[in-house]
């Protein structure tokens, strides 16, 4: 019995000092504001105390553009679309509540009703009446979400292997034909007991290899992608507020809503999305009413990095055939 308590106790020093060898902690919040905070991002707060980072850039009085990051990335994600457009259009981005500098959300609400709301309240701080609202996988669930719910607020939509739409199975994994489909990353924050050690060991090495399963053009993947991943991953709340939101049950918009969505849709997709395949863009391009859509050979999941000049033209061809007229409060 004695031998019994010394072993038990022999293997919880040994699991307590791998915890302390292999725990990587919060970045410091004064820190990454200072790396990644800079000009030209703003601070605002929005309701319930939320104080969210965003950048506004280009003519106050051009055609307002909200682009929505993905699940685990933040603003930066569109850094070549904004470069690329505020020249004659308003590009507003934001980092959405559990990510970037804006952390986690103070009620610890991760519904898709609570960030369609921060969209309307990021919105309605910065004086936009109408706007074009754009997302990436998660940030296109928000953005379909959005405009399901304020359609007289939504001039179009800009879905970039986006999120949101009720899986249809049988045609996705007919597409799947790839064997290491899917994403570590992803799965493992799917994993309960286990995403739990991720809010305290989060290994740089597991955000390179998540990044590097998401993308078809792996030289996006730099060693400053990966660093901006990993500290604002880590920044503080953001691992727990992960846990969060993966915990909850995956909340679609229906096909009624969706076909209810009467905006001008572009649809710009990686044919080689292995976390959310073609087959879904297809989808949504047969159901709403009003689409455009575009795909690329040799892109995966984050077409706005992997081929920013062609997914830039696409989107500003379809912007300028539309000639949508700007309408905002400022």
């Amino acid at each position: 019995m004695k031998w019994a308590i010394r072993i038990a106790l022999a293997l919880v020093a040994v699991l307590v000092i791998l915890f302390l060898v292999f725990r990587t902690p919060d970045t410091d919040a004064q820190a990454m504001r200072a790396k990644y905070g800079g000009e030209p991002s703003q601070f605002i707060e929005i309701g319930g105390d939320t104080v969210v980072h965003l950048r506004d850039t280009g003519p106050r009085d051009a055609l307002p553009i909200v682009l929505l990051h993905g699940s685990n990335s933040d603003l930066h994600t569109w850094d070549e679309w904004a470069a690329g457009l505020e020249d004659e259009y308003r590009v507003i981005r934001f980092d959405q509540v559990g990510h970037g500098l804006t952390g986690p959300d103070p009620d610890g609400d991760y519904s898709r009703a609570n960030y369609t709301e921060d969209v309307r309240e990021v919105a309605d701080a910065l004086g936009l009446d109408r706007f074009v609202v754009g997302g990436n996988s998660m940030g296109g669930k928000h953005a379909l979400a959005f405009a399901a719910t304020y359609p007289e607020r939504v001039d179009g939509l800009v879905l970039v292997d986006a999120s949101g739409g009720p899986m249809l199975r049988d045609e996705i994994e007919a597409e799947e034909e790839q064997e290491d489909g899917g994403n570590i990353g992803f799965a493992i924050a799917q994993m309960p007991g286990i995403n739990r050690i991720v809010t305290q060991i989060t290994p740089r090495s597991l955000i390179e290899s998540s990044l590097e399963q998401s993308v078809s053009v792996e030289s996006v993947v730099s060693d400053e992608v990966i660093d901006r991943y990993w500290e604002l991953l880590r920044y503080p709340g953001n691992r727990q507020a992960t846990l969060e939101r993966f915990s909850g049950e995956y909340d679609p918009l229906t096909e009624a809503e969706i076909a209810g969505i009467n905006a001008p849709a572009l649809i710009i997709w990686g044919k080689e999305d292995r976390l959310i395949p073609l087959a879904a863009g297809r989808w949504l391009d047969r159901v709403m009413p009003s689409t455009t859509l575009v795909a690329y050979d040799g892109v995966g999941h984050l077409p706005q990095k992997e081929a920013p000049r062609r997914s830039l033209a696409a989107l500003r061809e379809w912007l300028e055939a539309r000639e949508f007229v700007p309408t905002t409060g400022n």
